[in-house]
C-alpha cells in the first residue's frame, strides 16, 4: 500500500504560494486582530495593509494563534482520508499555536506535531525538508518527524532591521533604544535561538546604510559555517528594495553551495512584529 503522508504548517513559514503549491503544503493562517476585527494572515489581509494602516493611523494589530478547533478540522480532514499528518509549527516561545496543534493532534490521532523552534523560512526549510523526505524516501511519518526534529538545531535564522519603529510600537523595545539606533544609523541583527522555542536575541549591531549593512551581514553569516545543507537557502524580506534583495541573493549564490536560492516575503504575522525594512538570510547546516 502506498503511504499517504500530508505535510502541513502555518502561515508564519513564509514559503509563499508558489512553493506551497509546488510541494503540496497545506497552510493554516494565524489571525491578525484590530480590536473587534479579525483577519486571516495572507488570506484577507496583506503585509501592505498592515504597513499602510500603521502609517495612516499609528495602529498595529495583535496576532492570535490558530485555535485547537481550527487545527482539529484541518487534521481530521486528512486523517479521515487515510493520511498521516506531519505538522510543523511556529516556535513555541512565540505563540500558543504549537500547544494548540498538539492538543488537536491528541484528539484526532495519526498527527505528528513539531515545534520548529524557529519562524519564517527557518520553519519553511523544515517544511520543505519534510516534503522532500515524503517524496524521495520510504520512511514512515513517525521516522520523518523524528528526522525533522533532529534537524532543528541545524536551522540558522536571522534578520537585519532597517529601523526599530515597529518593535517600539509593539512594545518590544524602548523609545530610547529606537531613537538611539536611528540617530546612530544602527541596524541590529536579530538572532533566532533554535534551542529555546525560537526566542530572539540581538546579535551584532551594524552601522550605515541598509545596502552596505545587508552585504556585510550576509557575508558574515555565511562565513561562520562550512557544512551547509546544499538543497536550498532563503532570502526573506519585507519592503526592502529589489536591488538590495538581489545583491543578497548574489552573495549567497557566489558561495557556490546551494542548489536553490529562494526569495520570499514576510507574512502579516512577521511584518506586524518586525516591520518594513527587514531582511534575513536563512539556511541549514548538516
Amino acid at each position: 500500500m502506498t503511504k499517504k503522508i500530508k505535510i502541513t504548517s502555518d502561515s508564519t513559514c513564509d514559503l509563499g504560494e508558489e512553493l506551497c503549491k509546488r510541494y503540496n503544503i497545506d497552510i493554516t493562517p494565524l489571525h491578525v486582530v484590530y480590536g473587534s476585527e479579525s483577519f486571516d494572515d495572507m488570506v484577507n489581509i496583506t503585509p501592505e495593509d498592515i504597513v499602510t494602516r500603521y502609517r495612516e493611523r499609528k495602529e498595529l494589530p495583535k496576532t492570535a494563534a490558530v485555535s485547537v478547533w481550527e487545527y482539529t478540522q484541518v487534521f481530521k480532514k486528512y486523517v479521515d482520508d487515510g493520511y498521516e499528518v506531519i505538522h510543523i509549527n511556529l516556535g513555541s516561545s512565540i505563540s500558543s499555536t504549537h500547544q494548540n496543534a498538539v492538543a488537536a493532534a491528541a484528539e484526532v490521532g495519526h498527527v505528528y506535531v513539531i515545534d520548529s523552534q524557529s519562524l519564517s523560512c527557518g520553519m519553511g526549510l523544515l517544511v520543505l525538508k519534510a516534503a522532500d523526505l515524503v517524496e524521495k524516501t520510504e520512511l514512515s511519518a513517525e521516522e520523518i518527524a523524528q528526522k525533522i526534529k533532529d534537524t532543528i538545531p541545524c536551522v540558522h535564522t536571522s534578520f537585519v532591521l532597517d529601523d526599530l519603529e515597529f518593535l517600539n510600537a509593539g512594545g518590544r523595545c524602548s523609545t530610547l533604544a529606537m531613537l538611539g539606533a536611528n540617530l546612530l544609523n544602527i541596524k541590529p541583527c536579530i538572532e533566532v535561538n533554535s534551542a529555546d522555542g525560537a526566542s530572539m536575541t540581538v546579535g551584532r549591531k551594524y552601522r550605515g546604510k541598509l545596502e552596505k549593512v545587508v552585504a556585510q551581514y550576509v557575508r558574515e553569516k555565511l562565513s561562520q559555517y562550512t557544512n551547509f545543507d546544499p538543497e536550498r537557502a532563503f532570502v526573506v524580506s519585507r519592503d526592502v528594495s529589489p536591488e538590495i534583495v538581489n545583491n543578497a541573493c548574489e552573495i549567497v549564490e557566489s558561495l557556490g553551495v546551494f542548489k536553490e536560492i529562494h526569495t520570499t516575503y514576510a507574512s502579516c504575522t512577521i511584518t506586524s512584529h518586525c516591520g518594513p525594512g527587514t531582511i534575513g538570510v536563512i539556511f541549514l547546516t548538516k
